[in-house]
């Protein structure tokens, strides 16, 4: 094998996933016993710290950029004429409007700049709240590191409840249960054996074991999504509308100006000051310099209020757009549903006879221990009623435990032998994968054609099955083989929907807000979680989006297909990010919830991205709003107050333009027909005290629309 340095590793595409794991220590250069810190300090220079890199904004940039718009170029222009033009004739320099105009502009972007930053250093103190940390061998020592530092070749400790703090590769030892449904959306941890690979981010649900770094930072699954957020960049829709405004009133000043200038010079014969003046007023008088700021003061006062109800706005003129929202995409897990399995009683199906559902759980649950925090055996005890420490007693009531079976990949069966207390009998009882248990049980061929008919039943309602079943052990030891296992029956486990979900779907559908799921979840799951929400299971699968696929799955072209469709399971990041670039292309104006990893790029390219509560750093890192509360209600809070804010705005807007009409005409009409001449300083007085007064209306009572507001920006929806 050729030798590779590691700045050819860094930057080519080696393999190290599926490489043998010899080889990866061969590629790496590193060995069992860990790196010194002198290499990883040289690893460091090569690879960079294991950390996203963080864009930096300049606060004078910042400030400046509240002056860089259209109608704040107009107040540039008349502030350069009041000093360039104004001295023409001998006349001095018109610095009292200079320094007025310059004033004016300040104060705007002050108020604007302070409102704004504020809102981000909220956000920022939001995400502050966690450091990972990582147990890390160096120089023959295991300590406790900031997982920055790791590089690739690194030899880490993965244990029950950590997150993995970089993509890795597992060494020898027992295999790991890991939750990666923030990467992936799947509900279940998936079982990792020693050489399989793990994603940084994802959770360490049981275990513990060695790994070797393979990749950081960037490099790793979950930069890669970052690096598709950072490639996305939108101007937002109030940037679009505030322009389209400026450029009316620039439109509307031009005009009268050009007609100042025909009439006072040529027909007139006006001195040359007196005209500049009077062109200046037109310029200070019927720019709205203010609407910026007024704007901004009325969507920072409505995100402070936002925040009171849960959710915190890291850009402002989200605020704006959600009011035009017309298509909300949720992921599922963790999202609409609880991500946490829980047992269908309604749906249990009993075999033995004498034997109620009840008793069954029972069974399985003394099968179960919830100290090994494995999703399955938590659902069956909380199935029991009450506390999880009541459960646990009521599993473990009248008996005692001789010997425990764990959960492994080859058996896919938890087993439990205990005493009874009354009777001093011993028994054994089991759950798991049903055709482990039908095969332990050894089923005559009509019960087994029965045991599947229920689990196909079960299946398509995206409902998982488990099987139970228990044994006498006359022998009374823990090694005896026992008597013939007694097949009780299946339980059906499902990930249930919040609590909110449904009524929070139902009020949104009410709103005029249509509400689809996009999951990475089985299309069957996707269904029936539709069924119990109410939203509708016209679902398809994500072999439908690819390319000109959906005609043949579907008989409608994509973009259509996407419009109509209740939600699509089964999808990868760069899916979600598709269905919201065509709803965007469609017109539509689309928010976007998610919690983990792979909702980022999709959050990031919405018009409004929502991460909820308990999301992942990379996305809250692409949201634009971060909800602090569980569930999705507070999105419809948010909705209704966003349509009050616009409909606050929209109330100044129309004041504002109908002021620049009033002004550009009566001020134009006095000068022209009765040759008065005005000062712009008393304009900008006027400027000051109506901007002032009118910024009341940011606290103006208001009453929601119904229906999202298309008027909201530059995008209406198409007929229907």
């Amino acid at each position: 094998m050729a030798s590779i340095s590691l700045e050819q590793i860094k930057n080519e595409n080696v393999d190290l996933e599926n490489a043998p794991m010899q080889e990866v220590f061969e590629l790496l250069k590193c060995r069992k016993e860990g790196l010194t810190e002198a290499e990883g300090e040289e690893r460091l220079a090569i690879f960079g710290p294991n950390k996203l890199e963080e864009k930096k904004e300049s606060k004078l940039l910042k400030f400046l950029g509240f002056m860089w718009n259209p109608l704040s170029w107009v107040m540039e222009c008349a502030a350069l004429m009041a000093i360039a033009l104004a001295n023409g004739g001998g006349q001095p320099p018109d610095w009292q409007d200079f320094v007025g105009i310059i004033i004016l502009l300040l104060i705007n972007s002050t108020i604007s700049f302070i409102e704004e930053n504020n809102a981000g250093n909220a956000a920022a103190a939001l995400m502050a709240g966690l450091a990972p940390k990582a147990r890390v061998l160096r120089d023959g020592r295991w300590s406790e590191q900031d997982a920055a530092i790791l590089v690739p070749g690194d030899i880490i400790s993965i244990k029950l409840g950590d997150i993995i703090p970089a993509d890795s590769r597992l060494l020898q030892g027992d295999p790991l249960k890991i939750d990666q449904s923030a990467l992936t959306g799947e509900s279940l941890p998936v079982t990792k054996n020693p050489g399989d690979g793990v994603f940084s981010g994802s959770t360490c649900k049981q275990g513990e074991i060695e790994a070797i770094v393979i990749a950081t930072g960037v490099h790793t699954f979950f930069g890669k999504a970052a690096h598709l957020v950072d490639s996305t960049n939108n101007v937002g829709h109030f940037q679009k509308v505030l322009t389209s405004i400026g450029n009316f009133c620039i439109c509307s000043i031009a005009l009268g100006m050009l007609v100042e200038i025909v009439v006072m010079y040529p027909i007139q014969h006006r001195k040359y000051r007196a005209g500049i003046n009077n062109l200046l007023v037109l310029l200070i008088g019927g720019i709205p310099i203010a609407m910026p700021t007024v704007l901004s003061v009325t969507m920072a006062i409505g995100s402070h209020r936002l925040s009171q109800q849960g959710a915190i706005t890291k850009r402002m003129t989200a605020i704006e757009e959600m009011a035009g929202m017309d298509v909300l995409c949720s992921d599922k897990t963790g999202t609409l549903t609880l991500n946490t399995l829980t047992v269908d009683a309604s749906l249990i199906e009993v075999f033995a006879r004498g034997m109620d559902k009840r008793t069954l759980i029972l069974y399985a649950a003394r099968a179960s221990r919830v100290e090994n925090q494995d999703a399955i055996d938590a659902c069956i005890v909380r199935s029991l009623g009450g506390p999880t420490e009541q459960s646990v007693i009521q599993a473990r009531d009248g008996i005692a435990e001789v010997h425990f079976l764990p959960f492994n990949p080859v058996d896919k069966r938890t087993a439990i032998t205990y005493i009874d207390n009354i009777d001093n009998t011993w028994h054994r009882a089991s759950k798991g994968a049903p055709e482990q248990i039908i095969d332990l049980c050894n089923l005559r061929e009509d019960a087994r054609r029965r045991v599947h008919a229920i689990i196909r039943r079960y299946a398509e309602r995206g409902l998982r099955s488990l099987g139970v079943a228990t044994q006498e052990v006359p022998e009374a030891t823990k090694e005896s083989p026992g008597g013939p296992w007694r097949f009780l029956g299946l339980l059906p486990l499902f990930d249930p929907p919040r609590q909110d979900s449904a009524q929070t779907i139902s009020r949104a559908l009410n709103l005029g807000v249509n509400v689809k799921m996009i999951t990475g979840d089985q299309l069957a799951i996707g269904k029936e979680t539709g069924r119990r929400l109410g939203m509708g299971t016209n679902m398809y699968p994500s072999s439908a989006l690819l390319g000109d696929n959906s005609r043949e799955v579907t008989g409608m072209p994509i973009d259509e297909l996407i419009e109509k469709a209740d939600g699509f399971a089964g999808v990868f990041p760069e899916h979600k990010y598709e269905i919201v670039k065509r709803l965007q292309d469609r017109k539509h104006i689309c928010g976007m919830t998610g919690d983990g990893v792979n909702d980022a790029p999709a959050l990031k390219k919405a018009d409004i991205g929502i991460a909820v509560a308990g999301a992942t750093d990379a996305a809250r890192g692409a949201a634009d709003i971060v909800l602090t509360e569980p569930g999705l209600s507070v999105i419809i809070s948010a909705v209704l107050t966003s349509r009050a804010i616009f409909q606050r705005m929209k109330n100044y807007t129309i004041y504002a333009v109908s002021i620049t009409i009033r002004i550009v005409l009566g001020f134009m009409l006095l000068a022209l027909i009765w040759k008065f001449d005005f000062s712009p300083f008393m304009v900008l007085v006027i400027a000051f005290l109506n901007d002032g007064t009118i910024m009341t209306i940011s606290k103006d009572r208001v009453k929601p629309s119904p229906f999202p507001i298309h008027g909201s920006s530059t995008r209406s929806l198409p007929p229907e």
